[in-house]
């Protein structure tokens, strides 16, 4: 996952909400309590431990190893699998159980990718294709690997899901997919493939992929926020170019390319955007406000008042600044000199721009070309642009997922939300699909800064619940009375 959920994190210190909600359906009630969830738990943890073994590092790749793991454990449960290449030694994984009888809904897809970043074995405590579990941790055992949060983790209790499902021989009033996609973390080939070539095939009413994760013991001591993502800002990125004289370094001019390019950047750097709050997060402070009381949950229920009272607060905490406004950040640079005393002629920065729904990014590029013209010699040249997608939460499976998350635990907080990121669910709602963004795994500060970091592992326990979460959500809506 490019970007991690952090939802309003400042303002959420209340207790849990009172939200109610309605029960399972009975039959899916019975075939969830029926499952050994022991014995499942160690299931899936195996599961994990030799997926996070198979090597499909991006860059550069290799997806085809994790496809074809998933493949054989799939076979062997009756499931067959079908892969589609989309490059030389890349390929996504679909498997499908189908309804009982004529379908009532569009399928429900259970999305995952198979790639994972890359990453600095010196820095690890643990190799990380180690797959190694390690019941030393202070979160009881956790399973060490690239993978095991992003998103290795979750594509293992999908499959597990799948498994399970055909093992209870579910009657499915709907077909049930599973997708592994490749390339996800670099230009997400594997999943452009399936929209632009196989979507006939696939046609998902309803999707879970990545997205939040329950954060726990953040400002309140026991209390838990799921956020569900429904809405994924669009990308612009950018290479900033500034041309001028090269010369001798020993001679300072206005008109060098490097000091251009500065003065371009310093631009970028005060620029002041104005923020917009989005109708899920808006939903989510509801949420926590309801169950918060008192003056601050009063404020937090009025969209007028978060605009009066709460705006600065929000501002001021950068992952809640990032879900507000149309960001840009310089990632990199290009242009050295041939040697410390010679000034190129031509220098250039990357820009990550994230754009919220509601924007375009011709919109954000037209106000950043504005901004810049004030600034001689300096052209921005679009790399890629993609727009921000959003889902309505007025759906059965959400419900579900809200009501596994909160079953037994009145100390968790549930709604919608918007991502600073994207995810390939941004391929998917513009196919009519309403997709929507949870990792069921409740973990601290701590373990979320090891996604694209060092010693990225899952807690045993939290991939068992985990499962379950899913499954049940999963009976809730697809498994016939």
């Amino acid at each position: 996952m490019r970007s991690t959920l952090l939802p309003v994190l400042a303002l959420l210190c209340g207790c849990a909400s009172v939200r109610p909600l309605t029960d399972s359906p009975a039959n899916a009630k019975r075939l969830a309590d029926s499952v050994d969830w022991k014995q499942t738990g160690d299931e899936v943890t195996t599961l994990l431990t030799d997926y996070l073994r198979v090597d499909t590092t991006n860059p550069p790749g290799n997806e085809d190893r994790g496809a074809h793991f998933l493949e054989a454990f799939l076979a062997k449960e009756g499931i067959p699998s079908t892969l589609y290449e989309f490059a030389p030694g890349r390929s996504s994984l679909v498997a499908r159980l189908s309804p009982t009888g004529p379908a009532k809904d569009k399928p429900l897809c259970l999305l995952s990718h198979l790639d994972v970043v890359t990453a600095e074995p010196s820095e690890w405590s643990h190799a990380p294709l180690s797959g190694v579990v390690d019941a030393s941790d202070a979160n009881g055992p956790v399973i060490w690997g690239r993978g095991a949060l992003d998103m290795k983790g979750m594509g293992a209790i999908e499959t597990m899901t799948l498994v399970l499902l055909k093992r209870l021989n579910v009657p499915l009033t709907r077909e049930v997919i599973l997708i592994a996609a490749g390339d996800e973390e670099v230009n997400s080939l594997g999943m452009k493939d399936l929209v632009e070539h196989h979507w006939k095939e696939l046609d998902c009413g309803v999707m879970v992929n990545e997205g939040g994760v329950g954060l726990k013991d953040l400002f309140s001591k026991g209390q838990t926020v799921f956020p569900i993502t429904v809405a994924e800002k669009g990308a612009l990125w950018l290479e900033l170019v500034a041309d001028g004289e090269a010369g001798h370094g020993s001679t300072p001019m206005a008109t060098r390319a490097p000091t251009r390019l500065a003065r371009a950047l310093e631009v970028l750097a005060t620029r002041q955007p104005t923020p917009v709050i989005s109708e899920a997060l808006y939903e989510l402070l509801r949420r926590v406000g309801e169950a918060s009381g008192g003056v601050q949950g009063f404020v937090l229920q009025h969209p007028a008042l978060v605009d009066g009272f709460a705006m600065k607060k929000l501002m001021a905490a950068p992952p809640v600044r990032a879900a507000i406004t149309n960001t840009c950040q310089v990632t990199g640079f290009d242009g050295k000199g041939s040697a410390p005393n010679v000034i190129p002629s031509r220098v250039s920065a990357i820009v990550d721009c994230r754009v919220l729904p509601g924007t375009t990014p011709e919109q954000l590029l037209k106000e950043l070309r504005f901004l810049l013209s004030g600034v001689d010699h300096v052209t921005l040249q679009v790399l890629h642009q993609s727009t921000a997608t959003s889902s309505t939460w007025d759906d059965p499976f959400f419900d579900a997922l809200e009501r596994q998350l909160r079953r037994g635990r009145p100390d968790i907080v549930v709604g919608p939300a918007l991502s600073p990121g994207f995810t390939d669910s941004n391929l998917a709602r513009p196919m009519g699909v309403k997709a929507y963004g949870l990792v069921p795994f409740e973990i601290d500060g701590e373990l979320l800064g090891t996604m694209h970091g060092k010693n990225e592992r899952l807690p045993v326990a939290q991939l068992t619940h985990g499962l379950e979460v899913l499954f049940r959500a999963v009976l809730d809506v697809s498994a016939a009375p």
